[in-house]
C-alpha cells in the first residue's frame, strides 16, 4: 500500500512539474563602461512583460530578476548620469540562469536638457573606442543564424564586407587575404583556431574550436580599429570567454552527425569563484558520402575552460585556455591505371595541433582607474608528411612540414577615466616567440629534394600604445592614439597614427570618420627561406605589410528595431612583400607552404567600395538582416603593374532572416526556422597556358596574366530548422542544420589530367548537413 501511495505522490509531483510554467532567473552586474566600477542602485526593467518585472543594482552592482516566464525579452538600464541602454533578443529558457553583465556609458548632457534615447547594446561594439566598422558579436546569434553553424568565423561571413568560401571558412575582409586577420581570446593575439588551420587557405579552417558554449560577446573589427589593435591589417576578431554560473551547477551535452559536446559549469564557491568548461569530439565517417574523396577518416577534438576568481581585495584572477589536435590523410592508389591525378599517387598524414593559456588579472581602484595583466602562452604545430608512388609502386618522399611556435604574452593595460568626458587607456605587448622550423619539398618532378626552411631560435615583437576617448561635446566625440611595433628579428619597426571622430547628429543619426596605420608580421617561415645553394636567408629583412585604412560611417534608426548603417572606404596597402619583375604578391597569398624566392617590400594594393545593412532586431517572433558590399581589389606585384586581386569578387549579397513560434501548454515550448541566401562574385584565377602545359605534363600558369580571370557568381542556400523543449530546469532541443543546401562546388583551380592529357577544373561540392540532440539541465 506504502508502494502504491508512493508512486502515486511521484507521479502527481511530475504532472504538476509538466503543468507548471517553466521559469528562469535574470541576473547580472551592471558596471562604468570605461572603469568597470559598479554602479549601484541603477534600474533595471524587463520592457515587454505583463505585469512589468523590475528591480535595482545593490552596492555591488550586482541585481536578480527571479521567476522569469521563459520567452524573449528587452533589458533596459538606466541610472543619473548614465544614458540608457536597451539589451535587444534576450533570450530565457528553463535550462540555463541568464546572467546580463553590461557596461553603461556616462552621459554628457545634462539633466532635463534633453530626452536621452535608449542606446540598443547590439548597435555598438563592446569596446567604446571603436568608431567605425566594428559590430558586437552576440553569442546568441552565432546559435540562431542559418550559415554560423555554431561557428563565430563562419556567422561573420554574413556582414557587410566579408566573404568566405564553403569549404572552409577563412574570412576575407573587404578584399584582404584571411591571413591578414587577427585573431584574440582574452585581449591575447592566439594562432588560428580553426581544425586544420591554413590546410586549405591561410587563417581559414574547417570549423572554429571556438564552441559557442564558452563565448561571451565580443566584437568583430574591419577595419580603422583603434590603437591597442596591433599586428592586424584587415581585421580583429577580438573574443572572450564568458565566466560559468557561480550560483549553480549547469551542464549541456549534445550529440550530431558531426560528433558530440559536453560542457558544465557552475560555483568552486557559492557566490563567488567558477569554472566553465566545454569539449567536443567528431568524426565525419557518417558523412562520408556527401565529402570529398578521404575526409571521411577526418578526425578532430577541441577542449577550453576558464575558471574565475574574484577577491576582496586583490582583484579579480581568471585562468583560460583552449586547445585543438587534428588528425587526417589520405592513402596512393596502387593500381597505376587509377592515376589519373598527381593527388591519386600521392600518400600523406597530417597532425596539427593549437593551443592557448593564460592567467588575466584585473584591479580596479577607487579613483576611476583599473588595471588589466595577463600572462600567457600560445602554441601551434603541424607535422605534415607526404609521399608520391612512383612507377614502380614505391613510395618516395615528397613533401614535409614541421613547424612549432611557441609564444610567451605578457600584456599590460592601464584604463583611466580623467572626469566625464575622457578616458585613457595605455598598455604594452610583449610577445616572445620560439620557433622551430622544417620544410622540404621535392617539387612538381618529384625528382630533386630541397630543403627550403630549416630554423629553430627565439625573437620578439614589442608593442606599446595609448588610445585616448575624449567628448568634444553632448554630440561629438573624439578617439585619438597611437601604436608603435619593434620586431626585433630584424630590428623593422612601425609607429601607427589612429583617430576617429564620431557625431551624434540627432537621436536617431550618427556620423563616423576614421583613419588608421595598420600593419602586419608574415609568417615566420618565410623569413627563413634559404636559398638551396648557398644557404643564405634571403628573406630575413622582410618589413610589415602595412596599409592606410579611411572609413566615413553612417547610421541611422529608421523605425523601431530597425537600422541602416552605410559605410563607404579606402585601404591603400603598401610595402607588400613581391618577387621582383613578377606578377606574384602576397596579397593573393592562399596556401603557398613551399616557398623559396627572394622578396621585396615594394608591391602595393588598394580596396575601396562600399558596405551596406539593413537589420531587423528579433521582434514579434521574427529578425531580418540584408547586406551588400559593392568594391574593387587590386595590387601590383614586382612588375609595377596594377591587376585585379584574387579576392576581388566586386560583389557580395547575404539576407538572413528567421522565425520563432513558442507553442505548447503555456507557451513552453518553442519552433525556430532560419534561411540564408548568399550571393557573391566569384574569385579571381590566372589562365593556363595550355599548350605549355600539355607538352610538360603539369599545370602551368600564364602569370603575365595573373588573375585576370573570374569563375562565375555563387549562390548559397543554408537552413536551420529546430525545436526546443523546455521543462523545469531542463531543456531539449532538436535541430537540423544544413551547409550548403544549393551544393555549390568550391573551385580550387587547375590539375593535369595524366589519363586523359587535359587540363581539368579542380571543384568539389561539400555539404553538411548536421541533425543533433541537445540537451541542457
Amino acid at each position: 500500500m506504502k508502494t502504491i501511495q508512493l508512486i502515486v505522490a511521484l507521479l502527481i509531483s511530475y504532472l504538476l512539474a509538466v503543468a507548471q510554467q517553466p521559469t528562469q532567473t535574470v541576473r547580472g552586474t551592471i558596471t562604468d563602461e570605461a572603469t568597470q566600477l559598479p554602479v549601484p542602485y541603477a534600474t533595471v526593467s524587463l520592457l515587454n512583460t505583463d505585469p512589468p518585472l523590475g528591480t535595482t543594482t545593490d552596492l555591488d552592482g550586482k541585481f536578480v530578476l527571479p521567476n522569469v516566464p521563459i520567452g524573449r525579452y528587452n533589458v533596459q538600464v538606466s541610472f543619473v548620469g548614465y544614458e540608457p541602454t536597451v539589451v535587444k533578443e534576450l533570450m530565457v529558457s528553463s535550462s540555463k540562469e541568464v546572467i546580463v553583465n553590461l557596461g553603461m556609458k556616462p552621459s554628457t548632457t545634462a539633466l532635463g536638457e534633453v530626452v536621452v534615447k535608449a542606446n540598443v547594446s547590439k548597435e555598438q561594439p563592446l569596446n567604446s573606442m571603436s568608431i567605425v566598422s566594428a559590430r558586437m558579436l552576440s553569442v546568441e546569434e552565432a546559435k540562431r543564424y542559418a550559415g554560423g553553424f555554431d561557428d563565430p568565423a563562419r556567422l561573420a561571413s554574413s556582414f557587410a564586407g566579408v566573404a568566405s568560401n564553403v569549404r572552409d571558412n577563412g574570412i576575407v575582409v573587404r578584399g584582404n587575404a584571411p591571413k591578414s586577420l587577427q585573431w584574440k581570446m582574452e585581449g591575447v593575439e592566439i594562432p588560428n583556431p580553426n581544425h586544420f588551420a591554413d590546410l586549405s587557405a591561410f587563417g581559414g579552417g574547417g570549423l572554429t574550436a571556438l564552441s559557442t558554449n564558452m563565448l561571451a560577446n565580443s566584437d568583430f573589427l574591419t577595419g580603422a580599429f583603434p590603437a591597442e589593435y596591433s599586428n592586424a591589417l584587415s581585421g580583429v576578431f577580438d573574443i572572450f570567454m564568458r565566466n560559468g554560473n557561480n550560483e549553480q551547477y549547469e551542464h549541456v551535452v549534445q550529440l550530431g552527425l558531426i560528433g558530440i559536446d559536453v560542457g558544465s559549469e557552475g560555483p568552486f564557491k557559492k557566490g563567488k569563484s567558477s569554472y566553465l568548461f566545454n569539449y567536443r569530439y567528431s568524426t565525419l565517417a557518417l558523412l562520408g558520402p556527401l565529402l570529398p574523396e578521404d575526409a571521411a577518416g577526418t578526425q578532430y577534438q577541441d577542449l577550453s575552460f576558464k575558471l574565475n576568481f574574484p577577491t576582496k581585495k586583490s582583484g579579480t584572477f581568471s585562468v583560460w585556455g583552449i586547445g585543438l589536435m587534428d588528425k587526417s590523410g589520405q592513402t596512393a592508389k596502387t593500381d597505376s591505371t587509377e592515376w589519373k591525378y598527381l593527388q591519386n599517387m600521392e600518400e600523406g598524414d597530417v597532425k596539427q595541433y593549437m593551443g592557448a593559456s593564460g592567467i588575466n588579472h584585473r584591479y580596479l581602484f577607487k579613483n576611476n582607474m583599473q588595471l588589466k595583466t595577463s600572462l600567457a602562452t600560445t602554441v601551434s604545430g603541424i607535422d605534415w608528411y607526404n609521399k608520391r608512388m612512383n612507377n614502380l609502386l614505391e613510395l618516395r618522399p615528397q613533401s614535409q612540414v614541421q613547424n612549432t611556435n611557441l609564444n610567451f604574452v605578457f600584456t599590460s593595460s592601464v584604463i583611466k577615466k580623467y572626469g566625464q568626458r575622457h578616458t585613457n587607456k595605455t598598455g604594452v605587448v610583449l610577445t616572445g616567440m620560439m620557433y622551430d622550423l622544417f620544410l622540404s619539398d621535392a617539387g612538381q618532378s618529384g625528382d630533386a629534394h630541397i630543403t627550403l626552411v630549416d630554423e629553430r631560435g627565439f625573437s620578439s615583437l614589442l608593442t606599446a600604445y595609448t588610445n585616448s576617448s575624449i567628448q568634444l561635446g553632448t554630440s561629438v566625440s573624439l578617439n585619438i592614439g597611437v601604436n608603435a611595433q619593434l620586431f626585433t628579428l630584424n630590428n623593422q619597426y612601425t609607429i601607427e597614427p589612429r583617430a576617429g571622430l564620431k557625431w551624434q547628429l540627432n537621436e536617431k543619426q550618427y556620423l563616423g570618420l576614421a583613419y588608421g596605420l595598420h600593419s602586419r608580421l608574415e609568417r615566420l617561415n618565410y623569413y627563413f627561406t634559404q636559398n638551396p645553394v648557398t644557404g643564405e636567408l634571403i628573406n630575413k629583412n622582410i618589413d610589415f605589410t602595412k596599409a592606410h585604412h579611411l572609413v566615413l560611417s553612417y547610421g541611422v534608426s529608421l523605425a523601431e528595431n530597425w537600422i541602416l548603417k552605410i559605410e563607404p572606404y579606402y585601404q591603400q596597402l603598401y610595402s607588400v612583400p613581391v618577387i621582383a619583375d613578377s606578377s606574384f604578391s602576397f596579397i593573393n597569398m592562399q596556401t603557398e607552404w613551399f616557398f623559396s624566392e627572394r622578396l621585396q617590400n615594394t608591391g602595393k594594393g588598394r580596396n575601396y567600395g562600399i558596405d551596406v545593412t539593413i537589420e531587423k532586431y528579433m521582434s514579434k517572433g521574427y529578425y531580418l538582416m540584408f547586406t551588400a558590399s559593392v568594391f574593387n581589389s587590386q595590387y601590383t606585384g614586382g612588375d609595377g603593374v596594377w591587376r585585379n586581386t584574387r579576392f576581388n569578387r566586386n560583389y557580395l549579397f547575404n539576407l538572413l532572416g528567421g522565425k520563432e513560434w513558442q507553442v505548447g501548454k503555456n507557451k513552453r515550448n518553442m519552433i525556430g526556422l532560419n534561411l540564408r541566401l548568399t550571393l557573391q562574385g566569384g574569385d579571381r584565377f590566372t589562365p593556363v597556358d595550355v599548350a605549355s602545359s600539355l607538352t610538360a605534363r603539369e599545370v602551368v600558369y600564364n602569370e603575365n596574366q595573373a588573375f585576370s580571370k573570374q569563375i562565375a557568381p555563387s549562390f548559397l542556400v543554408h537552413f536551420t530548422a529546430s525545436y526546443k523543449l523546455n521543462r523545469q530546469k531542463t531543456s531539449h532541443e532538436f535541430a537540423l542544420k544544413i551547409l550548403n543546401a544549393t551544393m555549390y562546388s568550391d573551385f580550387f583551380g587547375y590539375r593535369y589530367n595524366q589519363v586523359n592529357n587535359t587540363i581539368d577544373e579542380n571543384r568539389e561540392a561539400t555539404i553538411i548537413p548536421n541533425l543533433s540532440y541537445r540537451i541542457e539541465f
